[in-house]
């Protein structure tokens, strides 16, 4: 563990690649890494391996008092049972088309399960070649309480974090090639239509949560690449593709940050919280739990806590 110079203090995981955190009532934290396995941090950092899906878990909620909802980008929504480790798969298409990349989820007051998928076209591992191609194969899916599963949002630049309205009111999907967040109304005279909850976002949105302040948190991944913007605003798409082929070594790569910020339900920033990335970087996952902010990285093998409190930036619960 460490907190040197940034006030992140590092809690080490085995596995590389922590990318998301949820935090249960009793302060633990859960986490899933490349290597398939689903791992549970206490607030002292000691660490326990829950499960293992067989694939790669991405983002994590807690679906009921025993399971948690695993989106594995490789096998699709699972539910993990917290005592056992069983996994029991809830979906792996929608509308006749496999899912690509199953990345993140929220869990409704119903039970409703709104999650993401982020490519047709390319696999996690070539997440690179997404961005620059700009596919726009991403969905917005929800699983409904009897088990039915629809499309409620297509065509979405590399669909990523998903996080509900704290009244239900609407759900929020990060759209990460586009560097904004949409907006679909649930309830009230807007239902059923979209719009930009955030957009222009300084850099590359991933995951999404619902804080325990009323806030809604975006991960930014990384700053904009030059290279990428460029080739992504003026190359021809022949030129673009090229990312199918090229080794990912190849590709612009993110720049190393620390960055999440969080906004009221109306849009209005609350949090724009910057911290030297010398400990940890590559934050894809953030998560408020009574004032302690949790991060999980798609590069580290750790999961990493602030002290909201202690960044000197006033809290606005709503």
């Amino acid at each position: 563990m460490s907190a040197r110079r940034t006030g992140l203090r590092r809690l080490p995981v085995p596995g590389h690649g922590a990318e998301d955190v949820v935090v249960d009532a009793q302060g633990h934290a859960y986490t899933g890494t490349e290597d398939g396995a689903v791992l549970r941090v206490a607030p002292d950092g000691s660490v326990t391996r829950v499960g293992h899906t067989r694939g790669r878990p991405l983002g994590l909620e807690l679906l009921d008092e025993d399971r948690l909802l695993v989106c594995d980008a490789e096998r699709g929504l699972l539910a993990m049972h917290r005592t056992t480790g069983a996994v029991e798969v809830l979906v792996t298409e929608v509308a006749g088309r496999p899912l690509g990349v199953c990345n993140n989820a929220a869990v409704a007051a119903d039970g409703s399960i709104w999650f993401s998928d982020s490519s047709a076209v390319h696999p996690l591992r070539r997440w690179r070649a997404d961005l620059l191609e700009a596919t726009c194969t991403g969905r917005l899916l929800r699983r409904a309480p009897d088990g039915s599963v629809e499309e409620h949002l297509t065509g979405l630049d590399f669909a990523n974090g998903v996080a509900l309205a704290p009244d239900g009111s609407a759900v929020h999907v990060a759209e990460t090639g586009a560097r904004t967040v949409v907006r679909l109304w649930l309830s009230g005279p807007r239902a059923g239509t979209r719009d930009l909850f955030a957009a222009d976002l300084p850099g590359y949105p991933d995951n999404l949560s619902t804080g325990s302040d009323g806030l809604v948190w975006v991960t930014i991944a990384s700053p904009p690449v030059a290279a990428l913007e460029r080739l992504r605003a003026h190359a021809p798409a022949l030129v673009r593709r090229l990312g199918r082929v090229l080794p990912p070594a190849l590709l612009p790569a993110p720049v190393r940050s620390v960055h999440v910020q969080a906004y009221r339900p109306d849009g209005a920033l609350v949090h724009d919280l910057r911290l030297p990335a010398t400990d940890f970087h590559l934050v894809t996952g953030v998560r408020e739990h009574r004032g302690t902010l949790w991060f999980g990285s798609l590069e580290e093998a750790a999961v990493a806590t602030l002290d909201l409190a202690a960044t000197g930036t006033p809290g606005a619960p709503v």
